[in-house]
Order: C-alpha cells, then sequence, then structure tokens
C-alpha cells in the first residue's frame, strides 16, 4: 500500500468536488492522496474511513454490509463518482478484486473548500447599479443601503436585532480614517474584522483565473466582510478604497457575540424534526450532485451560491430549517435569510452531527 499525489484531472471528475472552481481544485490536489491497495486486501482494516471522504477512482472493490449484503463497487463508474459509504447503509467490511486506487481526503478540508467556494460565487455580481434598483450596491453586498447615518444602523440586519444589541454595537464600532488605495480586506486571508463605509466608495475583487476582476462598488452605507466570519472560512474577495473615507470596524468577537450569535439561531435535531412536522421546510444549501445523492425527505435545494436569489421568493411567515455536511455553508445561508426577515433556523452540527432526520 502506497501513496502519491492526486491530479486535478482526477478530482475534478468527482462528485461534489466537480462542482469546486478550477483554483479550489487545484488546493484541494495538494491536500489528498492517491492509496494504492493491493488485490486481496482490505483498504480499511488498518485506516479506516472516520472524518473522511473516499473515493474508489480504480479496480474493483468488494463491500460487505452489516446485514449480510454485498456489492462490487466498479472504478470509473457513475456510482464510483460519489463518496464510498454516502448513500443508504454503510459498509462493514471490504475488499480489494483487484489492485485498487482510493483517493483519500480529510472530511473538514473538502468541507471548508466548498463554503469558500461557493461563498465567493455568493458574493456581488458583476452587474453595476443602475436606476432600476434605487442606486442600491450590487448584489446585496450591503447589509445598509441608502446615505449613512447613526439611524441608519437600525435597519437592514440591524433591524432584527434588539434595541440593547444596537445600541451597544454603537458602542463598539471603531472609526478608521481610510486613503486611496488602501487594502482594507484581501482575498485569501482569515477573517478579523467586519465593516461598514461612512464616507468613501471601495471596489471589491477576486481572482478569476489568474485575473483581477471588478465583482462591485461599494458605496457609504454598505457594509462587507461578514460571510467569511459566520462561516469561519477565509476571505473571498478583496476589498480596496476607492478614494478617501472613513470605515467603522467592528471586532470579529464583537460581531458574532452582537450580530452572528444572536441572528443565528442554531436547532437540535429533535427541534428541526418538530418545526417539519409543523410545516417548515428544509433547505439544503449544498451542491446539487450532494443534494441528489443524500438529501433529507422533502427537502428543497438553494445552494449557498443561490440563496440571495431566493430573497423575496420564500415566505417570511414560513419557518426554514437550513442544512449541510458540517453546518458551514448553512451557517452563512442562515445568516443571510435571518439578516433580512426570514424565520430561518441552523440545524446545529449540520449531518455530521447524528442521524439523518
Amino acid at each position: 500500500m502506497c501513496a502519491t499525489r492526486v491530479r486535478t484531472e482526477t478530482l475534478g471528475a468527482l462528485e461534489p468536488i466537480a462542482s469546486l472552481s478550477e483554483a479550489r481544485l487545484s488546493e484541494l490536489a495538494g491536500l489528498c492522496s492517491l492509496e494504492i491497495v493491493d488485490k486481496g486486501a482490505d483498504p480499511f482494516r488498518v485506516r479506516g474511513t472516520a472524518g473522511q471522504t473516499v473515493y474508489l477512482i480504480r479496480g474493483d472493490l468488494a463491500l460487505v454490509y452489516s446485514d449480510g449484503s454485498s456489492r462490487v463497487l466498479i472504478g470509473g463508474s457513475d456510482q464510483a463518482r460519489h463518496p464510498l459509504g454516502r448513500s443508504g447503509q454503510a459498509f462493514a467490511s471490504a475488499r480489494a478484486i483487484t489492485d485498487i486506487e482510493l483517493i483519500r481526503i480529510e472530511n473538514d478540508v473538502l468541507d471548508i473548500m466548498a463554503t469558500w467556494d461557493q461563498i465567493a460565487v455568493a458574493g456581488p455580481s458583476t452587474k453595476r447599479s443602475s436606476g432600476e434598483d434605487g442606486g442600491k450596491s450590487l448584489a446585496n453586498w450591503s447589509l445598509l443601503s441608502g446615505t449613512f447615518s447613526v439611524s441608519s444602523l437600525r435597519y437592514g440586519a440591524f433591524s432584527q436585532l434588539p434595541s440593547a444589541h444596537i445600541d451597544e454595537l454603537l458602542r463598539r464600532f471603531q472609526r478608521i480614517e481610510v486613503k486611496k488605495g488602501d487594502v482594507v480586506i484581501r482575498e485569501g486571508a482569515r477573517g478579523d474584522c467586519y465593516y461598514v463605509i461612512e464616507t468613501g466608495r471601495c471596489r471589491v475583487e477576486r481572482m478569476i483565473g489568474g485575473v483581477s476582476m471588478l465583482l462591485a462598488e461599494l458605496k457609504s452605507g454598505d457594509a462587507f466582510g461578514e460571510e467569511a466570519l459566520v462561516s469561519e472560512t477565509k476571505r473571498n474577495a478583496t476589498v480596496t478604497m476607492k478614494s478617501d473615507g472613513a470605515l467603522l470596524q467592528l471586532a470579529k468577537e464583537d460581531f458574532i457575540e452582537l450580530l452572528r450569535e444572536p441572528l443565528l439561531r442554531r436547532i437540535s435535531l429533535e427541534e428541526a424534526r418538530e418545526k417539519i412536522a409543523n410545516g417548515g421546510q428544509w433547505i439544503d444549501v449544498r451542491y446539487p450532485s450532494e443534494y441528489q445523492y443524500d438529501r433529507l425527505p422533502g427537502a428543497i435545494n438553494i445552494p449557498l451560491s443561490e440563496i440571495r436569489n431566493a430573497l423575496g421568493v420564500l415566505d417570511k411567515e414560513r419557518e426554514y430549517v437550513l442544512y449541510c455536511q458540517s453546518a458551514r455553508r448553512s451557517a452563512a445561508a442562515t445568516f443571510l435569510l435571518a439578516q433580512r426577515g426570514y424565520r430561518a433556523f441552523l440545524l446545529a452540527e449540520g449531518l455530521w452531527g447524528g442521524p439523518k432526520p
């Protein structure tokens, strides 16, 4: 048994990995391993699958289940494009009928990649503001809109908070002066602050195919930086000052305490079941390939990258329970809905947190 580096072309044929961008695929290739197992061996006798996503990419593998049934999985088949043991009953043992090749990826690594990639897509579009949208910022990136003032903080996401929280937020914001050309946040960096533009303008850019692409321009009253703080991922874009101005900066710890946690309503599996039984709706925010493979009964699929498009379509009187594998992606989606007044709840710990509802 030995391990070698995985090619991006190989990863690109697997689900849900195929949905990742080229940049994420290239990064993921260096974070997983290709394992070669000899004929007759049990590839999981010494090293199991706990905490990992495992794919069979070459050879024939016999899987035996706890009820005594068995089947043969063939590398390269449509079934083999999906992770082992992710659909239906988990297997109890396995044996390589031929020499086989496996790809192993740590669950957390894959989940973080998917979260970062989908948040990046869910960010601002390249469509510029026009008179049709009343001059609002691009792609609803801001939590606020209009000319900035202290009273404007009581609209948008803040309108969902108790008055005491809003007052405390006002106290904890730090005002910083910025100059034209200053980089406020940089793509790939860890999220440490949340920002509201008091005066001035910013441009939002992302590296796509090695080229920096302009995604949006933000103005007074707009806010940015929340996605990385909600989902605990890296920054998905670079924000640079287009003019001199002033920003209101909120530290990550204050954002989590006063903005993220009050809006991010986590519920247990039992509580989620009760809401669904009383007319609530499951929302699966994963990639369509993940949803089709092991969705919860009755769930609808709105990937995190498309959640902004659901604003105005979902019923604000209905309760929604959002989930993904680990609750990273669903946390970001739940926050985006909750800050706009939807009755959105997060399935704590996601599907990895316990048996399926």
